[in-house]
This record gives structure tokens, C-alpha cells and sequence, in this order.
């Protein structure tokens, strides 16, 4: 008689993660990661629709259209009910159809594009309570920023990686798989094929109508995930250890820390370090439309006594919004904007027709960039020279909705109805926000369905 078959070796690593996400259905949230949890979830839900009456998002509804199959989750937005693989596929892309959604610093990544559309998904086919669903997408923030924190991010990206498309993937198949009631060894099962489905290189950042952009951050992330938690529900079997042995996922990208894939979990929760944006535009605009508008509210600035704007930016990210072709990731149209109009509303900073505008154009000729090795990412300084010669600086350390510096409740659905209202209307707008913020209370993710279909 044959010895029995030795059970295959799996990491205190891969142990740890595991246990991590196939109980974390089961643990409390703390108080202040509920809330802002809600936060970020009713602002990618925001993103998301809106994002559907963009065109990559648009794109997205109707190629799905053509799917058809089971109805297991909306297309929000739309009245399709397709399958959660599809339903996540466009709900991602409109997620991240511009660049209205949130970010997060330290992993250099966009998560809740990728993490909300594959839990809300998932939570649909499921039949999944709310509370389970805010705990999925706490859970996909944690592991989607360790999973570029262990790669390595400035390696990682310096490589020619997309650290914008590895970390939503792990986000979302965590939150998917938590959903999907995986225990340790099929979780373990889940990030196998998720680290097969890892991919994404940085020359994203040359196209120029943000479609495959949409798709990479976030549409091919949030459906990968779920189709990989999926595949594990249905019976798909796999390694017990990606990162173990012979050209593991780890040897594969060079990771620099491993053990961040677990350091922290359970005390250090990466939504509360994460950022929503005050302004639906490109990240590195932030802190330049923080800045100029503070001084126009504070010197009375008017197009008529401007002879000329200098936004002092990073030259990490200097090039990512200089002078783009796209208004709302186009740091000197989006200036210009803001001291023609004192804001910048969603709806200006993705009217295409003003970018020829000829007030517009003739302010943004006074608008000059430039990129300094001095500042750190994120930060700016705004120097405004007036007609009668003053010189008026203001330096932003900290943007508007980073940690540092949250937006509250009342800011951000103040923001996500700016969005939400011209698709679904004022009243549903609000009872969306309602909703969420009393997310605890449904129980099932598909209540949510009347208030996101159009």
C-alpha cells in the first residue's frame, strides 16, 4: 500500500492571507473604517454613474449588451442585468470612464474602480446584505494596496509595470471571494488564478481618449477578480501556494516585501489612507486647484486682472497632465476653467466644446507649468503674477480629501450628487446617498438595483 499523498506546502504567508480574507465576512469594522468605507463606496458608485454617459463607459454598456447571459448583477446606469463577470467588466470601465474616482497614495493606484464594481457584483449574484458588502470593499482597499507594497511600488512601476492594474485585481478578487463564501484553501485556490490574470504595463498613459485606460484600471481588474473567485466557487481547483516554489508569483515581479501582504492586516485599514477627490480631474490637478482657487477667494481674482498663472508640480507627474488633449486631465484647460468660473464642476471639466471656447483659450494661454525634481508628488504650488504687477503665491502640502485633510460626509455626497444627479435624477441621487449611508440596514446588494438603473 502506497503512503498517503503529502498535503502540498503552503507559506505562513499564504497561510495568514488566506485566513485573512475567507473570515473577514466575520469580523466587526471599526467605527471610523465603516464610515469611511461608505464614503468611498457611494463616490465609486458616483464614478460609476456618471462614467456610464461617458464614452469608454457608454462603449462598455453596449458591448455588454451583446453578451447577454444569466442575470445575475445590473449594469448601473442601464437596465441590463447580465452575468457578475459582464456586469463587473462595465461597471469598472465606467468607474474609471475619467478621473472622478479615488486614488491612494502609497500603492500609486486607483482601488475603488477595480475593488467596488467586482463586490457589488459579486454581492448581487449572492444575494449578499449590505454590511457584507461594506466589509467586502474595506477588505479589497487592504489587499489590493499590499499587494503593490510587497511588489515594490518604485521598482515596480520603474519596470514598466501598471501598478494601477495589480492592485485593483487583488482588491477585487478579495472582496469577490470573501463574497463568494470561500474558505482558507479555496481563498488560496482564488489567488493562484488571480496572479495568473495579473498583467498591465505603464504605456497606458498614451491613449488619448481614456478607453483602454478605463479598461486597464479598472474594467479588465474587477472582472479578472470576479471571474477568478467565480471559477473557485464553481469547483476550478489550483495551487495551494502561488507564492511557494519554483517561478512563484513573488520570483516572477521581484518583490521587494513580501511579508507587506500581511503586515497590518486587521489594524491598519489602507481606506482610511486613501483619497477621494474634492475635484472630478486627474490627481496631479488637485493641489493646483486647491491652490488658485484659494487665491481667488481670497484676492478677488477675475480673469480681467490675471496676466498670468505658474502651476509648479512634481516632475514625476508634470508630464501626465501637461497640456493633454483630454479637458479633464489637462492641467492648463482645467486652471483656466477655474478662474473663469471660480469652480470646476464635473460638468464643465468634461465639456469637450470649451476647450475651444475663446475666453477659455485666451486665460490658458497665460498658463504655464512647471515641473521641479523639489516637490513631491501630489503637492503644488500656484503663483499668480495680477495686472497691476502683485505677485501672489500659495503652496498645497495637502490636498483637499487626502487623509490629512478628509472631506465629510456632507462634502462628499455633495459631490457624488453633482455626478449622480443628471443621469438618475435629484430625488434618486438622494435616496442612493440614503442608502448607503444606511448601508447596514439592506438585506441584499440587489435593493441597491432601482436606485442605480436608468
Amino acid at each position: 500500500m502506497s503512503a498517503p499523498a503529502a498535503a502540498p506546502a503552503v507559506s505562513g504567508l499564504m497561510e495568514a492571507l488566506s485566513a485573512y480574507i475567507a473570515e473577514a465576512l466575520g469580523r466587526p469594522l471599526p467605527e471610523e473604517v465603516a464610515e469611511k468605507t461608505k464614503h468611498h463606496l457611494l463616490d465609486t458608485l458616483a464614478a460609476i454613474v456618471s462614467g456610464s454617459r461617458l464614452k469608454p463607459g457608454a462603449l462598455a454598456l453596449r458591448y455588454v449588451e451583446t453578451l447577454g447571459g444569466r442575470p445575475e448583477a445590473l449594469v448601473a446606469g442601464s437596465k441590463i442585468v447580465t452575468t457578475a463577470v459582464n456586469a463587473a467588466l462595465a461597471n469598472g470601465i465606467s468607474a474609471h470612464a475619467d478621473e472622478t474616482d479615488d486614488s491612494h497614495k502609497a500603492s500609486r493606484a486607483h482601488l475603488g474602480c477595480g475593488v467596488v464594481p467586482a463586490a457589488l457584483a459579486m454581492a448581487e449574484r449572492e444575494g449578499r446584505a449590505g454590511e457584507a458588502l461594506l466589509k467586502a470593499v474595506a477588505l479589497g482597499y487592504d489587499i489590493g494596496a499590499r499587494t503593490n507594497l510587497a511588489l515594490g511600488v518604485s521598482q515596480f512601476y520603474d519596470a514598466g509595470h501598471s501598478t494601477h492594474s495589480f492592485a485593483p485585481l487583488f482588491g477585487a478578487a478579495a472582496a469577490a471571494g470573501a463574497l463568494a463564501g470561500l474558505d482558507r484553501r479555496r481563498v488560496r485556490y482564488l489567488l493562484s488564478y488571480t496572479a495568473q490574470q495579473a498583467s498591465g504595463v505603464n504605456c497606458w498613459v498614451r491613449d488619448e481618449e481614456h478607453i483602454e485606460k478605463a479598461f486597464d484600471f479598472a474594467g479588465m481588474t474587477a472582472q479578472a477578480g470576479v471571474q477568478a473567485a467565480a471559477l473557485v466557487a464553481f469547483g476550478f481547483t489550483g495551487l495551494e501556494d502561488v507564492f511557494l516554489g519554483v517561478r512563484n508569483f513573488l520570483f516572477a515581479y521581484k518583490a521587494e516585501d513580501p511579508g507587506a501582504f500581511v503586515r497590518g492586516l486587521g489594524i491598519r485599514y489602507e481606506i482610511l489612507h486613501t483619497n477621494i477627490k474634492k475635484w472630478s480631474v486627474g490627481s496631479p490637478i488637485q493641489a493646483p486647484l486647491d491652490a488658485l482657487q484659494a487665491l481667488i477667494v481670497e484676492h478677488g481674482l477675475k480673469p480681467g486682472n490675471v496676466a498670468g498663472i505658474t502651476a509648479i508640480l512634481s516632475d514625476q507627474e508634470a508630464h501626465v497632465v501637461d497640456d493633454r488633449a483630454i479637458p479633464d486631465i489637462c492641467l492648463q484647460h482645467l486652471l483656466a476653467l477655474m478662474l473663469v468660473d471660480g469652480t470646476v464642476t464635473f460638468a464643465a471639466s468634461h465639456d469637450e466644446s470649451r476647450v475651444a471656447d475663446p475666453t477659455l483659450n485666451a486665460v490658458r494661454k497665460r498658463v504655464r507649468l512647471v515641473a521641479t525634481p523639489e516637490l513631491p508628488r501630489r503637492q503644488a504650488i500656484v503663483e499668480v503674477e495680477t495686472g497691476d504687477g502683485r505677485r501672489l503665491r500659495r503652496r498645497v502640502d495637502v490636498v483637499r480629501g487626502t487623509p490629512d485633510n478628509p472631506m465629510p460626509r456632507a462634502e462628499v455626497e455633495a459631490k457624488a450628487l453633482d455626478l449622480i444627479a443628471p443621469v438618475l435624477g435629484a430625488d434618486r441621487a438622494r435616496r442612493l446617498a440614503e442608502a448607503i449611508w444606511r448601508i447596514e440596514g439592506l438585506k441584499s446588494a440587489c435593493e441597491l438595483r432601482p436606485l442605480l438603473e436608468a
